[in-house]
């Protein structure tokens, strides 16, 4: 049996106990320590909690589309975590995957206060990361920097809070969870998940060092595979693996963790399934005609009352901390797209122009295609499939265990005047933020504004005027930035608050053979490259033989803090959207090479490094336009819960595998409670006097759909299932979940359910 962790806050506790308790206790955690050192086996711990935000008048984070508020919820976000520690009191750290578009410098510094609050200094800034997938699809607000808040209408503090708590929950849990074990790492390619969408700036990059690779992106998976040590079973499996949360696209309304999101709940369920551990209630084999009568008997339910935890007994998987955890982690993804089948101009259906992806100078026409075109769910549902499956496949096959020293180095830096010695004692400099014009050209996953285009390097009178008037860039600006033309001098801008960050976190994180560089921003393929061959060329030849050539070396994309994009030198030239969104200047990568090799050598060397400047707390100056939903009140004669549309019977009067059962329900607006850890929308099987719920809004094939109406005095909530082909017979319906406040008045929480209806 495995005791809890010895931690400085507890050792009032053992201080109290006798001299028999304190020696019981000692002998066993002698004990642990030396079955780990026997078995080369790490203390190991995973964790997962809801992060879902708002599903309703929120703007989705990541395309800058100020249009794109959330209605409603494909499925649930989380927060997944892993612990490994060499011993209870031994080095350790703690990676955390978040579904979210990118890390948050303001979610890392109230997660660090919250965790010093409950461990002291077990987990602090140096060996705590917490790295973002990159969907598009997820509540904005919660980053603390204007450019990223603008669309939100500012700071979002419940998107803030969802993301807060669930990286906090993930991570106690997973400490929680800790017990000796043992990880197993694996790697291979991934086919037809990205392809470059910027081809031509990676041809930019020198012929030689582009003939080392096979392809103009990185294919290959890294995952790690977590085995309890007592029971043998597998608790969790995290990857590696570069590509754009962008199947779906920028006029999606639907929160979503996108292709990451989706591999992510395929290869929990798959195991859950495999495990038996998952909830069967697909048993019934009655004849067909006897079940569409019953059926036909069994009306919808109404609105009715409900606590605020009921939902969470429609959950279909309860989170007590024993579930097997699976993440797809985000790497260097800066232009890499899921939209595999290319990029094509909507008005012609041909190829867009190769240089400036474009239409006839017109950026807003030239788009990417997911495998699934024109159906965006579907893409993601392929591009995350192909991530499981790979995922799948190295996690069956691991077998090289991982062994040796957990260790970490992290340093804040200010990237806005690093000096920069380059080949030839010749030194440059980095620059304050800035974007060029090429940014608001947007990409072929996203197209931007329309007269704009990628590969600007000039920018018209127009848009000028307009620069000038929010905060005209000083000479050194442009020059330091050439040859961008600078569109937002955010570096430079102050006003209500930082637009930008100036000081970023760089972090290196080791597990045995394993480097997990944790960056905070998106390199592009060739930029990673660098990275990763820069530290590994810097740990090897300074380690005195402690890392071997086989040393693996990852990126962990938008991890601890986000500042947009890195480019190569010779991208940057071009200024396509990734080269006008790598803020620092043309001298970025050689600034986070320069700073990367320092954490290296120390590491290596087995020195500190200083902390740096701390970034600022700018919680206090947030500013908020967002209106809180209007007090509830529904039509005369309804309640809340109530059917407005129930589900339509087909012909047939049996809905069969593929088919889509939708029941409308009158409902408030669900910013009202969030439902964390619980569902809005529930498909509920009879199983003899019984229902049970077989699907919740945390399944791809389940949508909840909400629309407001009369001033958001009230709404509807539509509940769509698409019948999945393992469905069996029986008799199903739709239930909702939900919460209304009237003006002045306590939140109350309500439930419905559809007639029911038979699946053939």
């Amino acid at each position: 049996m495995y005791l809890p962790m010895l931690i400085p806050h507890e050792s009032k506790t053992v201080k109290t106990m006798s001299n028999k308790g304190r020696k019981c206790l000692l002998l066993s955690l002698l004990a642990l320590v030396v079955l780990g050192v026997v078995n080369g086996e790490y203390l190991i711990g995973v964790g997962s909690y809801d992060s879902t935000g708002p599903a309703a008048d929120v703007n989705l984070m990541g395309y800058g589309n100020i249009q794109q508020n959330a209605a409603g919820i494909h499925f649930r976000l989380r927060a997944r975590a892993f612990v490994v520690a060499e011993s209870p009191n031994g080095a350790r750290f703690t990676f955390v995957n978040l579904d979210a578009g990118m890390a948050s410098q303001l979610v890392t510094v109230k997660v660090l206060e919250r965790l010093r609050s409950r461990f002291g200094d077990l987990y602090t800034e140096e060996n705590v990361a917490i790295s973002g997938i990159h969907t598009h699809a997820g509540p904005g607000g919660y980053l603390q920097y204007v450019l990223y808040i603008v669309t939100s209408l500012g700071f979002v503090k419940q998107s803030f809070d969802a993301i807060v708590d669930a990286v906090e929950q993930s991570i106690v849990q997973a400490h929680n969870n800790l017990k000796p074990g043992s990880i197993f790492i694996n790697r291979e390619d991934v086919d037809d998940a990205g392809i470059s969408r910027s081809p031509s700036a990676y041809l930019l990059n020198p012929a030689e060092e582009r003939a080392r690779y096979p392809t103009n992106v990185d294919k290959q998976m890294t995952l790690l595979k977590f085995v309890d040590g007592e029971s043998r079973e597998s608790v969790g499996a995290f990857n590696w693996f570069a590509t754009h949360g962008t199947s779906m696209s920028r006029d999606n309304r639907l929160i979503s963790g996108d292709n990451k999101g989706a591999a992510a709940r395929f290869f929990e369920d798959s195991y859950r399934s495999a495990s038996g551990k998952g909830k069967s209630a697909n048993r019934s084999n009655v004849d067909g005609l006897l079940l569409i009568e019953k059926a036909q008997t069994i009306g919808a339910t109404g609105g009715q009352p409900c606590s605020k935890t009921s939902s969470r007994s429609s959950k279909v998987r309860i989170n007590d901390g024993s579930l097997f955890v699976a993440a797809f982690c985000q790497s260097n993804v800066g232009d890499v797209s899921p939209n595999v089948l290319g990029a094509f101009c909507t008005d012609t259906g041909k190829p867009c122009d190769f240089n400036r992806s474009s239409c006839n100078g017109d950026d807003t026409l030239c788009v990417g295609r997911g495998p699934g075109y024109p159906d965006e769910i579907l893409s993601s549902k392929i591009i995350g499939d192909r991530q499981f499956q790979t995922a799948l496949e190295l996690f069956m096959s691991a077998k090289e265990e991982l062994t040796g020293k957990i260790d970490y180095r992290h340093a804040y830096i200010n990237f806005t005047d690093i000096e920069v010695e380059l080949e030839g004692n010749r030194v440059v400099k980095t620059c304050p933020a800035a974007v060029g014009a090429g940014f608001a050209a947007g990409t072929t996953d996203g197209p931007g504004q329309f007269g704009f285009q990628q590969g600007d390097t000039e920018i018209n009178p127009f848009w000028k005027l307009v620069r000038n008037l929010l905060k005209k860039p000083s000479a050194y600006q442009e020059k330091c930035q050439k040859p961008k033309p600078v569109l937002l001098s955010t570096g430079e801008m102050f006003h209500p608050y930082a637009w930008a960050p100036a000081i970023l976190p760089i972090q290196m994180l080791r597990l045995g053979q394993l480097i997990i560089l944790s960056v905070p921003g998106e390199f592009t393929t060739m930029a990673g490259r660098r990275l990763r061959e820069a530290v590994k060329e810097t740990l090897i030849s300074n380690g005195n033989g402690e890392f071997r050539e086989d040393l693996q070396v990852v990126i962990a994309g938008l991890t601890n803090t986000y500042s947009q994009y890195v480019a190569t030198f010779e991208e940057y030239t071009q200024q396509r959207y990734e080269a006008a969104s790598t803020l620092y200047g043309p001298h970025t990568l050689s600034a986070y090479m320069q700073e990367f090799k320092k954490l290296a050598k120390a590491m290596a060397t087995g020195v500190k490094v200083p902390r740096g400047p701390s970034p600022p707390d700018l919680s206090s100056v947030q500013i908020s336009l967002l209106l809180p939903p209007p007090g509830d009140l529904p039509p005369p004669g309804i309640n809340f819960g109530d059917i407005k549309e129930d589900v339509t019977q087909p012909e047939s009067k049996a809905f069969k595998t593929g088919d889509r059962v939708n029941a409308t329900f009158w409902s408030a607006d669900p910013r009202h409670e969030l439902l964390t850890e619980g569902t809005f929308a529930v498909v509920e099987k009879l199983e003899g006097e019984r229902w049970i719920p077989v699907h919740d809004d945390d399944d791809f094939c389940l949508f909840f759909k909400w629309k407001s109406e009369n001033y958001g005095l009230y709404g509807s909530a539509t509940i769509e299932w698409e019948v999945p082909k393992e469905t069996k017979p029986g008799i199903y319906r739709l239930r909702h979940y939900g919460s209304s406040q009237k003006i002045f008045s306590p939140t109350e929480y309500f439930t419905g359910a559809s007639s029911a209806f038979t699946v053939s």
